[in-house]
């Protein structure tokens, strides 16, 4: 493992910015950038401190291991000490509202919406209409809080994401929106700005079946089929409008199925989310995307660290 990928990996765990981290090591903000992007090469006793961080935030000395095994493998023994993140979401009103807030915020702006996060939060939780922004912008907003807290409650009776869950969501988010809200498309459609194929509409409905089938089967690799069935929704692109944000909930119901924090795709990584969405999606590589995955699961595991409650919880 290069350094540089060191540097990212403890940049993902601990939390720290670039500038926070050279300043721990004692370095510049330009020195710090230019090693992370694998432009340059530490000292010794450099290479050192930065590898005294990397065994202390991810308790590997093998340096062998490659960049995913290590992100996989310390998400595991995260997840292994999680106990029960479901209800202490229904429990703990201020994880729901903040978790709430941080992917309704990201997944809206990753479609275009021109809210910023306080926005955001005062339509959610103080029902504020804001005079500047369109009557859709405050819909995807509040629906995409109903979408989620449906799937949160939904997920313990039945444990099954099926059609009828995939359906159920897309017509509470798009309500008001789309007048086919809560069915599969029936004409073409491209996905702006990509050149992947998406699914001829007549063959959606048998496509999202085997999707479905495959989703359900139990996985060692919990990462891997998240990355697996993501793909393969967004390129079947089963709905006219909302397929990125019906894919992210989906993405969230099969990880809290598996106890596994939900993955905060944070909307200032667009174009690596894309970029590695792309790369599965066109090459059938899927390390990029499952890479990005493991540090999303982590941002969303390290949001609900800053709470005292989630901590309570774990106790």
């Amino acid at each position: 493992m290069t350094v540089a990928e060191e540097l990212r990996i403890v940049l993902t765990l601990s939390g720290l910015t670039q500038e926070k981290l050279a300043q721990r090591l004692g370095v510049s903000f330009a020195t710090l950038n230019s090693w992370a992007r694998a432009r340059s090469v530490p000292r010794p006793r450099n290479k050192v401190a930065i590898n005294d961080l990397f065994r202390k935030w991810t308790g590997s000395t093998d340096r062998s291991l490659s960049p995913l095994d290590v992100r996989k493998d310390v998400l595991k023994r995260k997840v292994q000490k999680t106990i029960g993140i479901q209800d202490l979401l229904r429990e703990r009103r201020d994880l729901l509202d903040q978790l709430c807030l941080s992917l309704t915020y990201n997944t809206n702006r990753l479609e275009g919406s021109t809210l910023t996060e306080p926005e955001t939060a005062s339509i959610l939780f103080d029902n504020v209409a804001l005079s500047n922004k369109t009557l859709v912008e405050h819909l995807e907003v509040k629906n995409h809080q109903t979408a989620f807290l449906y799937l949160l409650s939904a997920l313990p009776k039945t444990m099954t994401i099926d059609e009828a869950l995939i359906l159920k969501l897309h017509s509470i988010l798009m309500n008001g929106v789309q007048p086919d809200a809560g069915c599969y498309r029936r004409h073409a459609v491209r996905i702006v700005g990509s050149y992947v194929p998406t699914a001829n509409y007549l063959k959606i409905s048998d496509l999202m079946k085997v999707l479905v089938d495959d989703l359900q089967r139990e996985s060692k690799d919990v990462v891997s089929h998240v990355a697996q069935i993501h793909s393969r929704f967004e390129q079947i692109h089963p709905f006219s409008d909302g397929n990125g944000r019906i894919g992210r909930l989906l993405i969230q119901a099969m990880l809290l199925k598996q106890n596994y924090p939900p993955a905060l795709i944070l909307q200032r990584k667009k174009r690596a989310y894309l970029s590695a969405l792309n790369k599965a999606q066109l090459k059938g590589d899927f390390h990029p995307l499952e890479e990005f995955l493991c540090d999303s699961v982590l941002s969303g595991l390290g949001l609900l660290e800053g709470f005292d409650s989630f901590r309570e919880g774990l106790s």
